[in-house]
C-alpha cells in the first residue's frame, strides 16, 4: 500500500519553491532594506537612518499623506465592518438556510468578486456608477469596497460555521429558546473567530486595494495606494519605500492576527 502523496518527493520542488520566494519576497525585502538608507539615492547605501521615516511624517508630503492614510483607514473599516456584517447573514443563510432553489447560483455571485480580474470589476463598477450618475468620491470607493470584500469575509465565516454542529442551537430551542436567542446566544458567540478573521481579511483587502480605487475615485481623492501611485509617477523617492514599508507592516500585523485567531481557536 502506497503512503501518503508527498510534493516534496518530486525532482525538482525545493529548487522551485525557493525561486518562487525570491521572487515574491525579494522585491518586498529591498522595499524595506532602502527605506533605512541614509542616502537620497536609491542605489547607493550609506548607512541606517530613520530619516525617511521622519519625512512621511513632518516632510513636505506628509500633509498629501496624512490625509491618503485617514481617507484609507475610513474606508476600510467601514467597508469590512458592513461587508462583515452582510457576509454573516449569507453564511447563516447558505449553511443553516439547508437547500433552497438558487443555492448554488448565490454561492456563486457571492464569489464572484474572487474569481473575476479585479480590472473588469473596476471597469463595469465605474461604468455602473456613470450610468446611474454617482458622482465619484469617497462614498463610490466605500460601495465598491463593500462589495468587493465581501467574498473575503465569507469565507472564513462560512468555514468557520460549517464547523459547528446544529445541535447546539437544536439544544437551545428544546429549552425554550427562540431561534433568534439561539442565533444570538449561541451561534454567534461560536462563529465569533471566523467573523474575526472575517473582518480582518476585509480590512486588509479594502485598505492595499489600488485598481478599483483608481478607477471608481473622484477627483482630488486620494487613498494611501493611490497617493503612493502618484508620487511615483514623478521618481521613486526613499519616502514612497518608507510609507510603502509602513503599509507592508500593518499588512502583515493583519494577516497575522487573522491567522493567530483562526489558530487559537482550532487549538480549544
Amino acid at each position: 500500500m502506497k503512503g501518503p502523496f508527498d510534493l516534496r518527493s518530486y525532482t525538482g520542488f525545493r529548487a522551485i519553491t525557493v525561486l518562487c520566494l525570491i521572487v515574491l519576497y525579494a522585491p518586498l525585502i529591498v522595499v524595506t532594506v532602502y527605506s533605512f538608507n541614509a542616502s537620497q539615492s536609491l542605489t547607493n547605501w550609506e548607512g541606517l537612518s530613520l530619516r525617511w521615516y521622519a519625512d512621511v511624517f513632518t516632510g513636505p508630503e506628509s500633509g498629501k499623506f496624512k490625509i491618503a492614510a485617514r481617507n484609507s483607514f475610513v474606508i476600510a473599516l467601514i467597508a469590512a465592518s458592513v461587508a462583515t456584517a452582510i457576509a454573516t447573514l449569507a453564511a447563516t443563510g447558505m449553511v443553516r438556510g439547508g437547500r433552497f432553489r438558487g443555492r448554488a447560483l448565490s454561492f456563486g455571485l457571492i464569489s464572484l468578486p474572487i474569481m473575476v480580474p479585479e480590472i473588469v470589476l473596476a471597469v463595469a463598477t465605474l461604468i455602473f456608477f456613470n450610468a446611474i450618475g454617482f458622482d465619484r468620491g469617497l462614498l463610490t470607493i466605500l460601495l465598491a469596497h463593500i462589495a468587493f470584500c465581501i467574498p473575503f469575509a465569507y469565507l472564513p465565516i462560512s468555514a468557520r460555521m460549517q464547523g459547528i454542529e446544529d445541535s447546539y442551537e437544536q439544544a437551545a430551542m428544546d429549552l425554550y429558546a427562540t431561534r433568534r436567542q439561539a442565533f444570538t446566544r449561541i451561534l454567534l458567540p461560536l462563529m465569533m473567530p471566523g467573523i474575526i478573521s472575517g473582518f480582518l481579511l476585509a480590512f486588509i483587502v479594502s485598505l492595499d486595494d489600488f485598481i478599483i480605487t483608481n478607477f471608481v475615485k473622484g477627483a482630488g481623492v486620494e487613498t494611501l495606494p493611490t497617493a503612493i501611485f502618484g508620487s511615483v509617477k514623478q521618481g521613486i523617492k526613499p519616502n514612497i519605500m518608507a510609507i510603502s514599508t509602513l503599509l507592508l507592516a500593518v499588512s502583515v500585523v493583519m494577516v497575522t492576527l487573522s491567522y493567530l485567531v483562526g489558530k487559537s481557536d482550532n487549538t480549544k
